[in-house]
């Protein structure tokens, strides 16, 4: 089966601190930027290519054969931190889990780094200028270097959502709308309710 994206667990986070130990070790922040631009050009890679992400994932491929044509392709092509963290997972038997690692990777380096990953979804394509002041406002509210990706949802009327984390800030026209039938079906039951009332008094 392909890779496929997965939420970081305990042992992702753990694979995921050893890496960053090791390229804080082998050069700081540069190396540490370098190795997590390598490590998601080849999950789009595998995502791209199905041949390459059966490649990783593979429960029937043996370790040994795996691995020695995993260095074969990566040799001279990435950094030897990221190849011989690839060659370690596959050795251990987690190259499976390699979208969670990446995942937990990326959370430690921008937290390390004060910066923040931000979804922005909004119903048609966001103007630049609109994109900076979300941006700015973003950096003023949460104290970090806001990431930000835009998204466009068609399902939107208007509005903006935002996701940060777990967190899912709701601003569109549709959740007010919802929120505003929701008040005034509220208030027609009560003003039901104390009129029944007040016919059997």
């Amino acid at each position: 089966m392909p890779l496929t994206h997965s939420e970081p667990d305990a042992l992702s986070r753990v694979y995921a601190s050893a890496l960053f130990d090791l390229a804080i070790a082998q050069g700081g922040q540069p190396t540490i930027e370098h190795t997590l631009a390598e490590l998601e050009e080849l999950l789009d890679l595998s995502r791209s290519e199905p041949a390459f992400g059966e490649f990783l994932a593979s429960r029937i491929l043996a370790a040994e054969s795996r691995g020695k044509s995993l260095e074969r392709i990566l040799t001279g092509r990435v950094s030897d931190l990221t190849r011989n963290f690839l060659l370690t997972l596959n050795a251990k038997g987690r190259l499976s889990s390699l979208p969670g690692i990446i995942a937990a990777f990326d959370e430690k380096v921008q937290e390390a780094f004060g910066r923040v990953e931000v979804d922005v979804y909004t119903a048609s394509p966001i103007s630049p200028e609109d994109l900076s002041a979300i941006r700015e406002r973003l950096r003023a509210t949460l104290g970090k270097d806001p990431i930000v990706h835009p998204y466009t949802d068609r399902a939107m009327i208007g509005g903006l959502k935002l996701q940060i984390g777990d967190q899912l800030i709701d601003a569109s026209i549709a959740t007010r709308l919802r929120k505003m039938r929701d008040r005034l079906n509220e208030d027609g039951m009560a003003k039901l309710r104390a009129r029944a009332d007040r016919m059997m008094d």
